[in-house]
């Protein structure tokens, strides 16, 4: 069952993927995942949103911070995108970035996979 985001974000990672969908088809597959990272970044601004790249987010427990996370990605400061060059993306992919958007408090992450001739992407919701 796919749960319907609400009209602005569904909007927002749809862009995303358009451009991730273009980054995969002009680059193709096998370079290394920053390669990747810059090129998404740079048609993410090209398409006049928001992005920051390596945005650091603080993990806490019991109330005190303990380490650091980083997201690859985040757009409009709403959607983290997670950048991966493997195979396949597999379960603790989409646990990875579940734990994200908490440490992050956003609403919803794309898993962006390049490992692959044809771009593959799984979308996770806090």
């Amino acid at each position: 069952m796919r749960v319907q985001l609400e009209p602005a974000l569904e909007e927002l990672t749809g862009k995303i993927i358009r451009a991730g969908f273009e980054v995969s088809r002009t680059l193709g597959h096998g370079f290394l995942e920053a390669v990747y990272r810059n090129a998404l970044v740079e048609e993410l601004l090209a398409s006049g949103l928001s992005v920051f790249k390596e945005k650091a987010f603080p993990v806490h427990y019991r109330g005190k911070q303990i380490g650091v996370y980083i997201a690859d990605i985040v757009i409009e400061n709403a959607v983290i995108a997670e950048l991966k060059v493997a195979q396949m993306l597999i379960p603790a992919h989409a646990a990875q970035v579940l734990n994200y958007l908490r440490a992050s408090r956003l609403p919803v992450g794309l898993l962006l996979n390049f490992g692959k001739p044809r771009l593959e992407i799984r979308r996770v919701l806090l």
